[in-house]
């Protein structure tokens, strides 16, 4: 598939899609056949019950002798689905649905979509515990904030395997991968940039502490109410953190306070970029306007004070796609039977990404495609390496 045809959506009706989505996207399929007695045998009684006992009597053919090892559970509560918020569960799964396909075709991972009608943090976290022994990793998807950080960081604490959140962490990995290619565009080190994150949900608490283990020194993150500042008494446990390790200066105010002598922006909430807030910041700036479908600032506007300039939209270059992270990232782990996605893990998979654009940079390629054939094996590599130090 050439990144032409994917940019083509005018043509794409309303019934093409619906029509594509009849009876589901997914379908489960025997790898052996069933066809004889012998197959059945084979497969199902009596032979099955050989590998039952198997695992009974040694648990660790519980990976090698199920799909478990190569199963990845996309878990949801349909709270905060895409750009359509809480939808609930059942109109959620149409998304996990697709996140399971992307698993398959992207690392070759099995993937079952479960949507689970409850909002309650205890309840989600006890059902994929007791579920478990079914699948080998867990993909959390479309959870709102801050509950995302609770349940993700407990399950992490209860199971033996890897879990990742990838509204938080997919977005921070193909973020920093971004900003890699882009301050070798421009010239400068990570380290030397004052980057602003305006948002403060689940994707800006991730690119934010993933800048910071990167080696980002200045960082800025605005909420509703403006700067996270240690002046504010309105914080929450997870903001009140934040303000401790960011806004070095204590800047006080709103975005256009935030953009004064800034290198970078990132956007993850729906607050537009004034045209005379980003004129505010320095020369060669990075503007990433990553909400969806409507940036923060349009990149035609954008480039009148960027040297580069990326949205989430694949109708413009230098689109920030989580597919470019979170199938080589599971796939990573479990090559190398990780238990658990650590920060040196996500930091490898983003240098991993902004490595395959090679002598091709430019300001309108500072990142791969999200169909580029080399992505996937190069992060579950540098993923799997990353484990294993």
């Amino acid at each position: 598939m050439s990144v032409e045809s994917t940019n083509d959506l005018s043509t794409i009706t309303d019934e093409e899609i619906f029509n594509a989505h009849l009876g589901g996207k997914l379908t489960i399929g025997s790898k052996m056949p069933l066809s004889t007695k012998r197959d059945l045998s084979i497969a199902y009684t009596p032979g099955v019950a050989k590998v039952s006992q198997a695992i009974a009597d040694d648990p660790a053919k519980h990976e090698t002798h199920t799909w478990t090892g190569r199963l990845v559970a996309v878990v949801s509560d349909g709270t905060a689905v895409l750009g359509l918020g809480n939808i609930g569960p059942a109109a959620s799964l149409p998304v996990m649905e697709g996140k399971a396909a992307l698993f398959k075709q992207y690392a070759d991972l099995n993937s079952i979509p479960l949507v689970l009608n409850t909002t309650d943090v205890d309840e989600i976290v006890e059902t994929i515990v007791r579920l478990s022994p079914s699948f080998g990793a867990v993909n959390l998807e479309d959870i709102s904030a801050p509950r995302c950080f609770e349940i993700e960081r407990r399950l992490i604490e209860a199971l033996d395997m890897p879990v990742m959140h990838d509204d938080q962490h997919g977005t921070a990995v193909v973020t920093l991968a971004a900003l890699i290619g882009a301050a070798r565009q421009t010239k400068r080190d990570i380290s030397s940039l004052k980057v602003v994150v305006s948002g403060a949900g689940s994707a800006g608490v991730a690119v934010t502490n993933l800048l910071l283990s990167a080696g980002v020194a200045d960082v800025i993150v605005l909420d509703s109410r403006g700067t996270i500042n240690r002046q504010r008494d309105d914080l929450n446990e997870i903001k009140a953190e934040l303000a401790s390790r960011t806004n070095r200066d204590d800047v006080i105010g709103g975005l256009a306070e935030a953009l004064e002598g800034a290198d970078v922006v990132v956007g993850l909430s729906s607050s537009q970029f004034p045209e005379e807030a980003v004129a505010k910041m320095n020369d060669n700036a990075i503007i990433f306007a990553l909400s969806n479908p409507t940036p923060e600032i349009m990149p035609d506007v954008a480039a009148k004070y960027a040297a580069v300039v990326a949205t989430g939209r694949s109708d413009f270059p230098n689109q920030i796609n989580n597919v470019l992270a979170f199938p080589g990232i599971f796939r990573g782990a479990l090559d190398a039977g990780a238990k658990k996605i650590t920060e040196a893990m996500k930091v490898a998979a983003a240098h991993a990404i902004a490595d395959l654009v090679g002598d091709d940079l430019a300001a309108d390629y500072i990142i791969p495609s999200a169909i580029d054939e080399r992505v996937m094996p190069a992060v579950a590599a540098a993923v799997a390496a990353a484990s294993a130090e």
